[in-house]
């Protein structure tokens, strides 16, 4: 016969409080960036219209991708911004930036070259240059830039 002991509900509270904290306790999300851009549009990315979020706008290049892995570039950094998407900046080409946005299970900080940043259904990518004056202007990247993220 087994004997099962009762365990009183203010210990079952504290174990259990306990277990989730040893499941959140993964890498820390690092702060926002924010960047100021050169363009001003009114629908930009994290505008609500009528209760849904834009996701894309001008300059923002949309790639449907089923949930595949989206790579570095290049060896750099991986930050979020307050739009719920990534800028991914690295010292090697620093008059340039990347925003992504749609990722899911993403890695931030320092990433190497062809390292998983995350997952996307749906990325939306946007290529920035500095300009003199300090703010960001999106670019068209090159198709070949955009390969070396999806590449595997």
């Amino acid at each position: 016969m087994m004997l099962i002991r009762s365990i009183p509900l203010k210990q079952l509270g504290l174990w259990l409080s306990l277990a989730g904290l040893s499941f959140s306790c993964g890498h820390p999300i690092p702060a926002s960036r924010n960047l100021n851009l050169h363009q001003s549009w009114s629908l930009s990315i994290g505008t609500e219209i009528a209760g849904y979020a834009v996701s894309s706008g001008l300059g923002d290049i949309s790639l449907d991708l089923g949930g595949d892995t989206i790579h570095m570039p290049f060896n750099g950094t991986v930050e979020p911004t307050e739009s719920n998407c990534v800028i991914v900046s690295s010292d090697d080409v620093p008059a340039y930036l990347v925003r992504l946005c749609g990722l899911s299970q993403t890695r931030f900080g320092d990433r190497q070259q062809g390292q998983t940043i995350g997952r996307a259904k749906h990325l939306v990518f946007a290529m920035l240059r500095r300009e003199p004056d300090g703010t960001w202007a999106m670019v068209e990247p090159s198709a070949t830039f955009i390969e070396q993220l999806l590449a595997s």
